[in-house]
């Protein structure tokens, strides 16, 4: 009898272990499409070849979607903790994959940015969720391969992405027929196909809908959120403190709003500002009612409250350093490759289709997975703060030396782009390590949906600052992306702060 419920116990941690992965390898595939659709969408949706004005769209587009992540993390973190790990992450992929299939059959570019938006809640929140259920269910001493595993799972999922434009690109001539022989109208052929197929690819990525049938049959939840339900402490999660979250999801969506509009400086710097602060207590507020509503009473717990709190801002902090690199500088590595690779074709009215983004988006990811493999490990062997510090200047150079030493595209761009695109991603890898270590059970899926994922806001207002650099570089890629890396310095001296937890158990 002992055995039979070991056998099951091990056969659910694999069943988790699995969906979790898949969640992780189609959130990456998420976050890649876009960057092989951006100019052909844009050019398309914009009529327009103007690099200003894409590279303009392509961060409203972008912070749009770090903004809804951000918002998601915080979200499905709270329905996470509050109705169970795996009814919330069905919720969460079922969300990323039905609106990232929508932006297929957008007309216009702002319909691009609301639906990325929306698709980016659930992709925000899978992956606090995944992280927080398999950490639960899986022992302690398997935190650094889980992590590992983690990092490199999103990563597959974004080369696969480039794999994908590679293989559409070599079917594009035959399609047409294809699709007509399906019943579609000469309209619906000429629609999909134009543009390098970028709605093909868009559509594509509805797909991980399946999952979720796979996840609510055969995932179990996590034991230990179980015991907190038990302990009725899930009760004090309550829906009313959502509007907090909603509130400060408009404020940061009103950060988006100053930076595409023609206004003084000084009034975008202080409106952003305002509202970034107000999107820090709105997207607080669940976390900080649930807080106080279990500690009424307890003195000890309350100084617990405010360590919990601090360790948000801190992981957030963490987090936002990790992804403002990526996101507004190293996310710009395929537009720039298909900038320089199209230039003559855009002279010569041609369609923009070159391979050069997706061999770009291919070396990157491939990168990356040995990166976050490397930096899960590394953080368990020399601990959490110094592998941190490690990261940040090995992605200091990697960045610099990749935007500073490229002209054209040639294999000098994918070596450095390789090297680059693992360093930066690295740190996937290091935080689904060290960020479920600092939260307890009870509020593991918020306290680290909001570290990771309001990251996603800093990196969203560095994504549009590189937009205005752009723009004030006559579109220039490497001097405006060779900026926003220098916020690898700033991790370089926030870690320090962060409390050590190599060897430690997860906290209950």
């Amino acid at each position: 009898m002992r055995s039979q419920a070991q056998a099951e116990n091990q056969s659910g941690r694999w069943m988790a272990l699995t969906a979790a992965l898949l969640g992780w390898l189609f959130d990456g595939l998420e976050m890649g499409l876009f960057p092989q659709v951006a100019r052909p969408s844009l050019i398309d949706l914009l009529a327009t070849q103007d690099d200003a004005v894409i590279g303009k769209w392509i961060g409203v587009a972008t912070a749009s979607f770090l903004v809804g992540a951000a918002t998601g993390g915080v979200l499905f973190g709270w329905l996470g903790d509050r109705l169970g790990r795996v009814r919330a992450m069905t919720l969460s992929v079922l969300t990323y994959a039905v609106f990232t299939g929508l932006c297929g059959v957008a007309d216009h570019a702002w319909q691009i940015a609301a639906l990325r938006f929306v698709s980016a809640l659930g992709m925000g929140g899978e992956w606090s969720l995944g992280v927080a259920l398999v950490m639960e269910i899986w022992p302690n001493q398997s935190r650094a391969f889980l992590a590992a595993l983690i990092g490199a799972a999103a990563n597959v999922g974004y080369l696969l992405v480039g794999v994908l434009t590679l293989g559409l690109a070599a079917i594009m001539q035959s399609l047409p027929p294809w699709l007509a022989a399906l019943g579609l109208s000469d309209y619906w052929v000429t629609r999909l196909t134009a543009h390098s197929g970028w709605r093909i690819l868009m559509l594509a990525g509805a797909l991980p809908a399946l999952l979720t049938f796979f996840i609510r049959l055969f995932v179990p939840e996590s034991s230990r959120w179980q015991k907190e339900q038990l302990r009725g402490t899930t009760s004090h999660w309550a829906a009313r403190d959502l509007l907090g979250v909603c509130i400060g999801a408009l404020a940061a969506l009103g950060i988006i709003l100053l930076w595409t509009v023609d206004l003084p400086w000084p009034i975008q710097l202080a409106g952003t500002v305002f509202a970034l602060f107000v999107t820090t207590l709105g997207f607080l507020f669940p976390a900080m009612r649930f807080l106080q509503r279990e500690v009424e009473g307890n003195e000890t717990s309350g100084l617990a409250w405010q360590s919990t709190i601090k360790r948000m801002l801190l992981g957030a902090c963490l987090s936002g350093v990790a992804l403002l690199g990526t996101w507004a500088s190293m996310q710009w590595a395929p537009s720039w490759a298909d900038q320089l690779a199209s230039a003559d074709t855009l002279a010569s009215a041609k369609d923009p289709n070159p391979p050069e983004k997706a061999f770009t988006q291919i070396a990157m990811a491939s990168g990356a997975v040995f990166g976050t493999i490397l930096a899960a490990l590394l953080g368990d062997w020399l601990g959490r703060r110094v592998s941190y510090m490690l990261l940040c200047l090995a992605s200091l150079g990697a960045a610099l030396a990749f935007f500073q030493l490229n002209h054209e595209f040639g294999s000098v761009f994918l070596i450095t782009v390789f090297l680059a695109g693992g360093l930066t991603a690295s740190f996937y890898g290091w935080l689904p390590l060290y960020l479920p270590e600092i939260f307890r059970t009870g509020v593991r899926a918020t306290g680290q949906g909001f570290s990771f994922n309001f990251g996603r806001i800093i990196a969203a207002i560095g994504a549009l600052q590189t937009a205005s650099l752009m723009s004030l570089f006559g579109g220039s890629y490497p001097k405006a992306c060779s900026i926003m890396s220098l916020i690898y310095l700033v991790g370089v001296a926030i870690i320090w702060f962060a409390p050590e937890t190599r060897g430690k158990p997860l906290p209950e």
